[in-house]
């Protein structure tokens, strides 16, 4: 069972369960082509956004395999949600998850995804106590995937035309990161 303290504070950001009062900024972000453009969905109008809202406060902590936590990141000085960062806990048996993130777009390039799911790591990490967790992405969303290979992921597949999404075939490309590789990772950069 997950249910993390929260919120938790990074050097620049809250992350904590989401709130009724959030839907404005929810709707401010997945209203948006640009946001959507590689994930199923396309844009959401304000009630699909509300259906979304419901998921994510119910998405409070992982109890069995199938469940997800979704943290809202909220930029403090700004008092703004920017984006939500999952842990989907995907086998029990296997001890794996997988992470996923959406960010603002206008917040984009300043490491907030980055910084929100190194928290996600270390949640499955050390507190679920997952041995693997993946990263799944569209393989033309670049960004995406440097966020990825920031966090320590190294890329496992390429996957050509595996899905159809939004009418067209796309590739999926595979990130994934060890438990042990991410302690490694980790007692470095404490080293430093």
């Amino acid at each position: 069972m997950l249910s993390p303290e929260l919120p938790i504070k990074t050097e620049r950001l809250l992350l904590r369960l989401y709130a009724e009062g959030d839907l404005d900024d929810l709707v401010d972000i997945q209203s948006r082509p640009d946001v959507t453009r590689y994930l199923y969905w396309g844009p959401r109008d304000r009630t699909q956004s509300r259906g979304s809202l419901a998921e994510k406060i119910a998405a409070s902590g992982l109890a069995k395999e199938g469940d997800n936590l979704t943290l809202a990141v909220e930029l403090p000085e700004a008092g703004k949600v920017i984006g939500d960062v999952q842990l989907f806990w995907t086998s029990e048996k296997h001890r794996q998850g997988e992470i996923g993130y959406i960010f603002h777009p206008d917040f984009g390039g300043r490491g907030y995804a980055t910084e929100a799911a190194e928290v996600i790591l270390r949640l499955g990490f050390e507190e679920l106590g997952l041995h693997r967790l993946v990263g799944r992405l569209d393989g033309r969303n670049t960004a995406s995937a440097r966020v990825l290979e920031r966090l320590g992921m190294r890329r496992e597949a390429h996957l050509v035309q595996n899905e159809m999404v939004k009418g067209e075939w796309t590739d999926e490309v595979v990130y994934a990161v060890l438990e042990d590789e991410w302690r490694a990772r980790r007692d470095v950069r404490t080293a430093r």
